[in-house]
């Protein structure tokens, strides 16, 4: 049953991370093929916004070695144009890499503190930003879509709370960098709503305009949910969800889950906030990865849909 409420957009883009935050967790290696399986039928449940891999060094994630195998093979996906598909960069090795392949989207992955920058990326966070700026420019020459993550912004398992303007000031500095879009990390999932939103003010107020604004939450003490409505009330209309909430973070061990689309996708569908996923398609898609990896679906909506007596 859909009951809308007052101050919600009326459409929400879903950024799909399952294949690429989602798998990169994953102890066992998945095969490039079962991979691109996945974004094909992400794709076909409708998702238009499906990361599909890292170009960082295998040796840091073994679990996307793979990327110069992969991305060819989404090649009908690009061509078609309906699908968006960003890959992650580390650096410019990691763009050379990508726009190789022809990605027309990178997103550069960067942190609000000095722990997890120099655990992450063995940089500091200036240091880091440093190391992004040709990254940025050279693909911004290139016609390209450049997204720009923001982890810890709600919380450090090092540095404890996160200061709003610590996280203001680097949020303006990627934006300054040239970044297209931020994407504002709850890493380890500590964020409530109120957090949500006083970050969301305090970066408007720094002049950092919603509509650039997507929200990343995992779903650690159960507050994925409540904080993306939150965001959603606020004006943010893009949303970063992982399918099957496949996912954590292998530099942060406090860090469960990732929101679950299917999980995001019910309670939009609810709202009557259109998305364009096919429910029922999206929850196969993830019943079937599952038993891919051998275990079943963390996502709450997966489990009560697909649950046969």
């Amino acid at each position: 049953m859909k009951v809308t409420s007052p101050g919600l957009p009326a459409r929400v883009r879903i950024h799909e991370v399952g294949a690429r935050d989602g798998l990169q967790n994953e102890k066992t290696v998945v095969p490039t093929e079962v991979k691109a399986e996945f974004v094909h039928r992400l794709a076909g449940a409708g998702l238009s916004t499906i990361e599909a891999t890292s170009f960082v060094h295998p040796k840091w994630v073994p679990q996307l070695a793979d990327a110069e195998q992969l991305f060819p093979l989404l090649g009908d996906l690009v061509d078609a144009g309906d699908v968006a598909l960003p890959v992650l960069v580390p650096n410019e090795r990691g763009l050379d890499r990508a726009l190789a392949l022809g990605a027309r989207r990178i997103a550069v992955f960067g942190s609000a503190t000095e722990t997890f920058a120099a655990r992450n990326l063995n940089r500091t966070v200036d240091e880091s930003l440093t190391m992004f700026e040709p990254v940025v420019a050279r693909a911004k020459a290139a016609g390209v879509h450049v997204r720009g993550y923001l982890s810890m912004c709600f919380g450090d398992p090092w540095e404890g709370a996160v200061p709003l303007a610590q996280v203001v000031r680097v949020a303006k500095a990627l934006e300054d960098l040239g970044c297209d879009e931020l994407s504002l990390g709850d890493t380890i999932g500590v964020a409530t709503p109120g957090h949500v939103t006083a970050l969301l003010t305090a970066l408007n107020e720094a002049g950092v305009p919603t509509d650039t604004i997507g929200v990343h939450f995992h779903d650690t003490y159960g507050q994925a949910l409540s904080n993306t409505l939150a965001a959603l009330r606020h004006g943010v209309t893009t949303v970063d969800a992982s399918a099957g909430g496949l996912g954590g973070c292998p530099y942060a061990k406090s860090a469960t889950g990732n929101l679950a689309t299917e999980d995001l996708v019910w309670m939009l569908d609810g709202l009557g906030v259109d998305t364009g996923v096919d429910l029922g398609a999206l929850t196969a898609t993830s019943v079937w990865m599952a038993e891919q990896l051998g275990r079943p679906s963390p996502s709450r909506t997966v489990r009560a849909l697909s649950h046969k007596e």
